[in-house]
């Protein structure tokens, strides 16, 4: 079985500690779970990490797979010059995926080459490669499409690391809601809580079905930014009966960050 692990992440910036400051003790129950997390990430030994993210270039009808030699990130734009992080690419596997559907006919996969990677991808990857730097990371972003077309490709980048010898782990980068309070970032709304319980209720239940047929308007609402990131990975994981462990939720800046792991059967 090629993958090993399977988590959902939140990626604000003010979880790396030059950014958050005091801010951290707002939010240490994330902090926390992201620290036992890694261990979980540690203990699998994965020799790949497939993530998803979603910012980076958004595609109105296609996958976004960033192969380069190599990647970096900063918090630059956050304020913090201090911080640079750099990660090495499994190219070998890009090109297997991107060679599995040259025609576009199964998945409308479509490769860029950026060396450098935003925060959603940089904050999970600071915690979870703490102590395994070295591993080589495949960025994707996800599109435009709709939501049962994220979870098919899940679907299809299962069937194309199951024809590869690695061990991979899978991190879907996102945040639930923005709008939990009235100083969210953006404002305030009824439908960011609903939405958020209703969708960790769902993860808890395993009726990954359900997920897939959320209305579009209700994601909306809830200005959520993580649900097509979660539909990859919930086709990637799908045949492995995994059960999703929550370790943390929590909104203290008015965006709920869901830390989740997945046991793999």
């Amino acid at each position: 079985m090629p993958i090993v692990f399977a988590a959902i992440t939140p990626h604000p910036p003010v979880l790396i500690p030059e950014i958050g400051k005091d801010n951290l003790k707002k939010i240490e129950k994330t902090q926390a779970a992201m620290k036992k997390l890694e261990q979980e990430f540690y203990a699998a030994k994965p020799e790949s990490v497939l993530i998803i993210s979603p910012h980076g270039k958004i595609l109105p009808e296609g996958f976004n797979i960033n192969l380069s030699a190599d990647y970096s990130a900063n918090f630059k734009e956050f304020g913090d010059f201090g911080v640079e992080l750099k990660f090495k690419s499994d190219y070998l596997t890009i090109q297997n995926i991107r060679a599995a559907d040259e025609t576009s006919q199964a998945m409308p996969v479509v490769l860029s080459s950026e060396s450098q990677i935003d925060h959603g991808f940089a904050v999970p990857l600071y915690y979870l490669l703490a102590h395994a730097k070295n591993l080589p990371i495949i960025p994707i972003t996800y599109s435009a499409l709709d939501f049962k077309d994220h979870f098919a490709f899940g679907q299809f980048l299962r069937r194309r690391l199951a024809h590869v010898n690695k061990r991979f782990a899978i991190i879907a980068s996102g945040d639930l809601s923005h709008r939990l309070t009235k100083d969210a970032p953006g404002g305030f709304s009824e439908e960011g809580k609903k939405f958020d319980k209703h969708l960790i209720d769902l993860l808890k239940k395993g009726d990954w079905q359900e997920i897939v047929k959320i209305k579009p308007k209700f994601s909306q609402d809830a200005a959520e930014c993580g649900l097509r990131s979660i539909l990859i990975l919930l086709g990637i994981a799908e045949s492995f009966k995994a059960k999703a462990e929550v370790l943390s939720y929590e909104g203290p800046f008015g965006v709920g960050y869901l830390v989740c792991n997945f046991k793999l059967a």
